[in-house]
């Protein structure tokens, strides 16, 4: 089988067209993955928060905890009835066009 003149380099052009498509794939993948990990953290650390918030603690502290665990911010602490609610929020960490993560999450107050 013998190969013709004019079809000599065609797979090297297919491959230089295919793998930067792979790459990208791979990367925002990679960017998905690291935001939704992050997601899980900071509804975590929201949790946390609204539990440090019911039980007494000072907001402060609640910040500083969403910041250790997610890198995000307390957005609002909020009473309603026994509930303690803590919403937060982060940035979402990855070189992607996302809008910022958000988490909320409530916890019962110790009844004052």
């Amino acid at each position: 089988m013998s190969v013709r003149g004019d079809e000599r380099g065609s797979a090297t052009a297919e491959f230089a067209v295919v793998v930067p498509a792979v790459v990208l794939l791979i990367a925002l993948t990679v960017g998905g993955l690291s935001a939704a990990g992050r997601q899980v953290r900071l509804e975590q650390g929201a949790a946390q928060a609204a539990r440090l918030v019911a039980r007494g603690e000072d907001a402060g502290r609640a910040t500083g905890i969403v910041a250790a665990v997610a890198g995000g911010g307390v957005d609002a602490v909020t009473t309603e009835g026994d509930l303690v609610c803590v919403t937060a929020s982060a940035p979402a960490g990855v070189p992607l066009p996302l809008p910022p993560l958000r988490a909320r999450s409530c916890a019962l107050s110790e009844g004052r």
